[in-house]
């Protein structure tokens, strides 16, 4: 058969299986206790190149654009639960869970690793790494849970705006592992202030005319170009600038979720056109995944999960504590927030390319470690989900 023909025979054959996979992904998700999106991981692993590898190459050249917006998508729904009343119920115990687990884990995860014997420099940049969450996954696995309440809303709020401190203090980190390596720093200020505060303003630029110019054509619900075209813009745009789309995709999302009065529903659309999309950016992710980087973990890698575990309880559990949840709920808090994924792979690139002479060492592990939280972490966050909301401790 011609090659020409042949690509996008194997790409429709493809497309058409993944799709059919999400929907049982998505049908064994609620009748067990294994979330979706680690099946679809799963899949992932077994389909591509670590397993049996039949995704075609056209499907997983897109991988990168499938990323980003789907990322932008979960971004603007993240943003859209900010809503002022959910801020005035959880936004104190919201912040402090935020700032709680991204300081221990800084703490735990460097002078965890320093105290054995690592380079303080390396320390500090696998630890600001391991302060990245999985935004995509924790909120697929909390839509997939059906449920609604403070507790589901709380790790909702919380990876919402936690990459954020994350990138921040990883931009601080880099510049204080320079330093300790004797480079110099010059401009770093500048590119954190322009990463972030550039993100939070093309998020105005983009929420504000959204709030007010969408929703009015169909009695107040967006229509699916309206939602699209938010979505791209917010994505190409912060990409062009070089800026963070996930927290310009927050700004804009809770800007027009706030400021649109006239929308019933302001991010209907996304939800409906968010699955399709997730679908193969988990599967692709999955299958991008190298399992050999679980077995190259050794001491530092098994070292590096276990202090990221209990930064996370512990930092949670102080930051629930501050925040006022009920007692029962602490615990469960940082188990609910586990799952690491592209943020993390992005920031240990930027750290191996900064520190070449750390660069095999960053790279295993977070790529080890991710795999690991990946797989682990929405079954964590269900499973905390599933304990909470028993009739015994249901959250009104």
């Amino acid at each position: 058969m011609d090659v020409a023909i042949m690509a996008p025979f194997e790409s429709f054959l493809a497309l058409g299986g993944l799709f059919l996979l999400g929907l049982a992904a998505d049908h064994i998700g609620r009748r067990t206790w294994l979330p979706r999106v680690t099946l679809l991981l799963l899949c992932g692993l077994a389909f591509g190149d670590a397993g049996v590898g039949i995704i075609p190459q056209a499907i997983t050249d897109w991988s990168e654009f499938l990323s980003v917006t789907a990322l932008t998508m979960v971004a603007f729904l993240l943003g859209g639960t900010l809503k002022a009343d959910t801020i005035r119920a959880s936004g104190v115990a919201i912040l402090t869970i935020s700032v709680s687990i991204v300081i221990a884990t800084l703490l735990l995860v460097s002078l965890g690793l320093w105290g054995l014997g690592f380079v303080l420099g390396l320390a500090l940049i696998l630890a600001a790494i391991a302060t990245a969450t999985d935004p995509a996954a924790t909120n697929d696995v909390i839509a997939q849970s059906g449920i609604t309440n403070r507790f589901t809303n709380t790790p909702k709020g919380v990876v919402a705006i936690d990459d954020a401190w994350g990138l921040i203090v990883f931009s601080v980190v880099l510049v204080i592992a320079s330093q300790l390596n004797g480079a110099s720093t010059e401009g770093e200020l500048g590119k954190i202030v322009w990463e972030i505060g550039g993100a939070v303003g093309l998020g105005i630029v983009i929420g504000l005319p959204g709030a007010f110019m969408t929703g009015r054509i169909s009695d107040g619900d967006p229509l699916e170009t309206e939602a699209l075209g938010l979505v791209f813009m917010a994505a190409g745009l912060a990409l062009w600038l070089e800026v963070s789309f996930l927290i310009a995709g927050m700004t804009a999302g809770a800007l027009i979720v706030n400021l649109a009065k006239h929308h019933t529903k302001a991010f209907h659309e996304i939800e409906h056109l968010q699955w399709p999309f997730m679908i193969l950016f988990f599967v692709l992710a999955g299958a991008s995944l190298e399992v050999d980087a679980l077995w190259a973990l050794g001491f530092l890698g098994a070292t590096y999960v276990i202090l990221r575990l209990i930064a996370r309880i512990i930092g949670g559990w102080i930051g629930a504590s501050l925040g006022g949840l009920p007692r029962a709920q602490r615990p469960l808090v940082g188990t609910s927030l586990l799952a690491q994924a592209g943020v993390a792979i992005g920031m240990a690139l930027v750290a191996a390319q900064r520190f070449p002479e750390w660069g095999s060492q960053i790279m295993a592990i977070t790529i080890g470690t991710t795999i690991l939280f990946e797989i682990i972490g929405p079954i964590a966050t269900l499973l905390a989900i599933r304990k909470v909301t028993k009739p015994a401790n249901q959250d009104s």
